[in-house]
């Protein structure tokens, strides 16, 4: 037992076959087929052709044809980041934009200064499209994409790897009982599963492809491999592994890191070990634990950086300035990351509720998505917690950590049918939960039951039935 946590008491007896059938691996495999199935049964038709935003596709495509850029145009002009070559008179080629995060009249190259550029300067002007979102999705695809090319269907592989994930969160709830860290029962994990993989934004997420959602299924992987890999420090490298490709799938991952910081220094002394760091002497294994983990991580951060130096001249640079989309003004403005965002991400997170009507189609739902509340109901027993778990600080310093940049983020997750950037958290919640020690009443199994219908909803009618979703400015701030 640790020191400040309450002893775990015996786990709930549990459903007799269901317990059985759970302890198998057979039963995983049920499980598997059942998220599934869920998931391709609220794809449908999506399911017959890869979707419009294939970026990840296109990526590695480029990759196996020894390319960092898109050989063409893009299928469409959604986030896609676009560079403009200039050719002028006098010889010199420069590579930027023209006025879309300054004034229209000046060029600002990949480096240096801006300048203004007359047409009459310019001998020829062409572009080059690059995907700016982080990479690592499109490396899984890769071995895939070989095979099929620019035909890989990105909606059924974001289906058949998001199966897997709530398979993956049973196991590490399963792990914290052995460590003593969960009280629960089998029957009480297959719950809070259920309620990630079909009671969360995590549902409609897994049955689009495209770009954006096969992002969070991915990462959604990574963080339980972190989260498994950090409790008492026991991996590092492979919780250096996956945060550092949980950076290179979704950026916020990259700032994952004081749980296994937090576990690391735990092991290596506690308190007294952390007196000891701060008088400049660590604790015996501490150092170890820190660049085993750091390296890995360390190593995916450096591949990252040179991968946008040699697209776009800057190690920092991912490309998003240089999309072309309707909010450049607010960043030209603001720049991506401002306290100026937070009040309309707050909003968007914990409470924008959707339109009720007297009349079809009843309900709409903005196209900034609905509070956590709504989606995510359960959420609620976050703060009725009865044990006090060691977790509990680790756990809520690291949501913190990888909250604040997106809640600091020029856009809000806008086209969504909920709050999708909790998925970045969403994992720890979950185990908070499990290491609360509150029972798992029907009251607490009914929201998990409200969460499945509403999340239900949005992935069957999210992106198909435009009827029920509605646009407006919504934010005080309009579109700036």
């Amino acid at each position: 037992m640790n020191d400040g946590e309450a002893p775990a008491s015996p786990p709930a007896p549990a459903a007799g076959w269901v317990a059985r059938l759970l302890a198998s691996r057979k039963g995983l495999v049920v499980l598997y087929l059942a998220f599934l199935g869920a998931y391709l049964g609220a794809s449908g038709a999506r399911l017959r052709q890869h979707s419009l935003y294939n970026h990840f596709v296109y990526l590695a495509d480029g990759w196996l044809h020894g390319r960092l850029a898109l050989a063409g145009n893009p299928p469409n002009e959604n986030d896609w980041a676009k560079v403009d070559v200039l050719k002028l008179h006098d010889g010199r080629e420069l590579r930027g934009m023209f006025g879309r995060t300054g004034p229209i009249d000046r060029f600002y190259p990949l480096r240096g200064p801006s300048e203004e550029i007359t047409p009459d300067e310019i001998a020829s002007r062409t572009s080059i499209r690059y995907v700016s979102f982080p990479p690592f999705p499109a490396v899984v695809m890769a071995p895939f994409v070989a095979v099929w090319g620019l035909r890989f269907n990105d909606v059924l592989f974001t289906a058949l790897w998001a199966a897997a994930n709530p398979v993956l969160l049973f196991l590490l709830l399963r792990h914290l009982r052995r460590k003593g860290l969960s009280a629960r029962s089998d029957v009480d994990d297959l719950w809070l599963t259920a309620a990630f993989g079909v009671g969360s934004v995590y549902y409609y997420c897994s049955v689009l492809g495209q770009v954006w959602y096969t992002a969070h299924v991915v990462a959604t992987t990574l963080v339980i491999g972190y989260l498994w890999a950090s409790l008492d420090a026991a991996r590092p490298v492979l919780a250096g592994l996956c945060c550092g490709f949980g950076f290179a799938t979704r950026t916020p991952l990259g700032f994952i890191f004081p749980l296994f910081v937090w576990e690391a220094v735990r092991v290596s002394g506690g308190v007294e070990g952390l007196r000891g760091v701060l008088r400049g002497k660590l604790p015996p294994g501490l150092l170890g634990r820190l660049v085993r983990f750091g390296l890995p991580a360390g190593a995916i951060l450096v591949g990252v950086l040179v991968l946008n130096y040699a697209r776009f001249e800057r190690p920092t640079e991912f490309g998003h300035k240089f999309l072309n989309v309707l909010w450049l003004e607010r960043i030209q403005k603001w720049g991506l990351f401002n306290y100026h965002f937070l009040s309309r991400n707050l909003s968007c997170a914990l409470t924008l509720a959707p339109r009720v009507l007297t009349s079809w189609p009843y309900v709409k739902v903005s196209d900034y998505g609905m509070s956590l509340l709504i989606t995510s109901p359960y959420l609620v027993y976050l703060a009725m917690s009865k044990v006090r778990t060691r977790l509990a600080a680790p756990l809520w310093l690291t949501i913190a950590a990888a909250a604040l940049p997106t809640l600091l983020y020029q856009n809000s997750g806008y086209i969504q049918f909920g709050y999708r950037f909790s998925l970045d958290f969403m994992i720890f919640f979950i185990v908070l939960l499990a290491a609360g020690g509150r029972r798992v009443s029907w009251m607490w199994k009914g929201l998990i039951v409200a969460a499945f219908v509403v999340n239900l909803f949005g992935a069957i009618t999210f992106d198909r039935w435009r009827e029920f979703y509605y646009d407006d400015t919504f934010f005080p701030h309009g579109n700036n």
